[in-house]
């Protein structure tokens, strides 16, 4: 019950339909950029939103895969970048929210992709890194298709901010808080990290071995 209450199915639902419309937004923008017509603004935009969750269902052997039996994810993709396309020249004015929403993508994207693990009867570790790659991978095909050094494998907080979240909600299960109050609390954990990391720059250190 409490798990009904705090965190509904249709909550998560919603969470992951604004990160699909923030992977979309920041796919065809990179797109535009770099002067793909609009057929290929929406393909780098769909393989930016579902890409990192077609990855995780083939590795968990999971179909048909979530995309093919709920078209609305291909509708809200293709209308988000078609939309942003007409209006590519405003985009100035949506940095900021691009910003917002990528980093509440991230963070529903990592939930929603390990507890997809999770019910699968997989190990934590493996669980963890089907949230990262549901968060990631997606934006790192998309940079690649459009000939980026991919943005996660840099020094940005992206990958550490998924694990981080991912690593609290275990613990706090191992001390028996409510499934429904840990992916809030996860989710909170993501998405400030994200947001701090913006804020103030955070960047991961190099290693280097001095000679």
């Amino acid at each position: 019950m409490g798990n009904a209450l705090i965190f509904p199915d249709i909550l998560l639902y919603l969470l992951d339909m604004v990160g699909v419309i923030a992977c979309a937004i920041a796919g065809t923008l990179l797109a535009q950029h770099k002067g793909l017509d609009i057929s290929g603004c929406v393909l780098v935009s769909m393989v930016n939103a579902i890409g990192g969750g077609t990855l995780r269902d083939m590795a968990l052997d999971r179909h048909p895969l979530f995309w093919m039996t709920d078209l609305n994810y291909v509708i809200v993709i293709t209308a988000t970048s078609l939309i942003l396309q007409m209006f590519f020249h405003l985009y100035h004015k949506i940095d900021n929210a691009l910003k917002l929403f990528d980093a509440i993508g991230l963070a529903a994207f990592s939930v929603i992709g390990f507890k997809i693990a999770l019910t699968q009867d997989m190990a934590p570790l493996i669980a963890i890194m089907m949230g990262v790659w549901t968060a990631i991978i997606g934006g790192l095909l998309r940079d690649i298709i459009c000939n980026e050094i991919p943005l996660v494998l840099q020094r940005e907080i992206y990958i550490t901010a998924s694990i981080a979240g991912s690593v609290t909600y275990l613990l706090l299960q191992r001390l028996g808080i409510d499934s429904g109050i840990n992916e809030f609390i996860m989710l909170f954990v993501i998405f400030s990290i994200r947001m701090l990391a913006l804020r103030f720059d955070w960047h991961l250190p190099s290693i280097r071995l001095v000679a």
